[in-house]
């Protein structure tokens, strides 16, 4: 690839070595162990849709948006996904802007099989009207830094936004009942995508031919490795994608020793996803909550003290009538004299 090709060329023999050397051993330049991913971290924008990756120096941001379009005449009933991917000169030197180069279109494709062949995001919830109007749900992945394993990255990055992103929801009416009509999130709250599963993409690197494995390389891996495959899995170990990019054969042996392994990293990256998204979705719902107005203050002092007035306003009126009972007694002595 050409982005392993530019990396070659600014290494010298002696770090060559070296790199290989460390991998027969077990030991990476990083500290790693061969099968330790570097620490990994998802943060969210403020709108929804948006996750930004980033793995050691590896960084990767991903945007989902939707709008509705006309489907397919073979498939009226289902939306369609889509993966664009932007590879700037920001990123790494090697990268040239405009039209997207062989690793670009690579890493779309990869990001793609996995979503769509294992049909992680459901289609047929995307159909508002059959035949006429579904959402077109489109994936931007931009490259802000390429410390190495631009796919892993990018996978992560393209299923935290779609777990994040919410689409608006739409009614139909109009005389013919065939109107659609798209409700702003004041008025309706927006409905999040169906995922049935999360595919995660792991990538290995072959070195010293084929002999030696690793998990995760980083960019001066990457310019010394002699092969790579990655693998697409969900947390429950169903295989989704396969890809081996160039390099020699590698044995069934390997092949499925490095399945065994990636069906590990696929639940403890899925686990670190949904636990960013729950704790993303809560602070959204915190924002959302809406804050009844203060109450207004009463003087209870003064009330209290109000009430004391009236009850002793009764007590003196009580003291000042006569009683009944007297006033016959008086009126039986003055008879009786």
């Amino acid at each position: 690839m050409e982005q392993r090709l530019a990396n070659t060329w600014r290494f010298t023999v002696n770090e060559r070595k070296f790199i290989e050397t460390a991998l027969l051993s077990d030991l990476r330049v990083d500290g790693r162990r061969p099968f330790d991913y570097r620490n990994l971290t998802v943060n969210f924008g403020k709108e929804d849709g948006s996750a930004e990756v980033q793995m050691g120096h590896t960084h990767v941001m991903g945007f989902v948006t939707a709008q509705l379009v006309q489907p397919y005449r073979d498939r009226p009933n289902e939306g369609s996904l889509s993966i664009f991917t932007e590879f700037s000169p920001m990123g790494d030197p090697s990268f040239e802007p405009g039209r997207p180069g062989e690793s670009a279109v690579e890493l779309g494709r990869v990001v793609d099989r996995g979503l769509r062949e294992s049909r992680a995001v459901d289609t047929e919830s995307l159909c508002v009207l059959p035949g006429r109007w579904v959402w077109a749900i489109r994936i931007d992945l931009h490259i802000l830094d390429n410390g190495g394993n631009l796919l892993d990255a990018a996978n992560i990055a393209a299923l935290a936004a779609l777990m994040t992103f919410r689409r608006p929801e739409c009614s139909l009416g109009g005389e013919d009942g065939q109107e659609v009509i798209v409700h702003p999130p004041e008025e309706k709250e927006p409905l999040p995508l169906i995922l049935h599963h999360l595919p995660i993409a792991v990538t290995f690197a072959f070195f010293a031919n084929e002999n030696s494995v690793a998990i995760d390389p980083t960019h001066h891996e990457e310019a010394v490795m002699g092969g790579r495959m990655t693998t697409t899995l969900n947390a429950n170990g169903d295989i989704c994608a396969i890809q081996k990019a160039g390099g020699e054969g590698v044995l069934q042996s390997v092949i499925m020793q490095c399945l065994r392994i990636a069906s590990v990293k696929a639940g403890d990256i899925t686990e670190k996803i949904k636990k960013a998204v729950d704790s993303f979705n809560t602070h959204t719902a915190l924002k959302k909550i809406k804050r009844h107005p203060s109450s207004i203050p009463m003087d209870v002092d003064g009330a209290d003290s109000k009430l004391r007035e009236k009850q002793k306003s009764l007590v003196d009126k009580k003291a000042t009538i006569p009683c009944p009972s007297e006033n016959v007694v008086r009126e039986t002595k003055s008879l009786d004299q």
